[in-house]
C-alpha cells in the first residue's frame, strides 16, 4: 500500500471551458464544481501512482467536497494528500486553492485496480 502522507498538486490556469458560463452564458465565468473536482481527482491519483504495483491505477469511488469560493477564468488553481485507508480504499484530504484563497476542501476515496483488467471489468458491468 502507498505510504500515508503522499501528496500531489495540480496547477492549471482556469480556461473558459471550465467555467459555468461555458454551459450557460447567462452565468458568471467562474470555475465550475465539476472542473474543480476533476483537478482534485487527478491530484489524488498522481499522489500515489509512483508507489503502486506495476500495472495498477486508482479509480475514484467517492467524493465529499464543499465548494466554498469562486474564482474567475484565468485564475490559477492548485489542488491531495493521502491520509489513510478505509478497507481497500485510499482516503485523501483534498483542497483546491487559488493563492491564499481556499476554494474547496473535502475527502476523495479511490480504489487500487489492475489497469490490465479494468477495461474488461468496466465493460462487463
Amino acid at each position: 500500500m502507498p505510504r500515508i502522507g503522499l501528496e500531489s498538486s495540480v496547477q492549471r490556469v482556469v480556461p473558459h471551458e471550465w467555467t459555468i458560463a461555458s454551459f450557460d452564458p447567462r452565468l458568471r465565468p467562474v470555475l465550475s464544481t465539476p472542473a474543480m473536482i476533476g483537478m482534485i481527482e487527478i491530484a489524488a491519483a498522481q499522489a500515489v501512482q509512483p508507489e503502486l504495483p506495476a500495472g495498477a491505477i486508482t479509480v475514484g469511488t467517492r467524493i465529499e467536497v464543499d465548494h466554498l469560493k469562486a474564482v474567475t477564468e484565468g485564475a490559477t488553481v492548485r489542488a491531495a494528500r493521502l491520509v489513510g485507508y478505509q478497507g481497500r480504499f485510499l482516503v485523501f484530504d483534498v483542497e483546491a486553492r487559488s493563492g491564499d484563497l481556499v476554494l474547496s476542501r473535502g475527502r476523495v476515496f479511490r480504489a487500487i485496480v489492475d489497469n490490465r483488467k479494468f477495461p474488461t471489468t468496466a465493460n462487463d458491468k
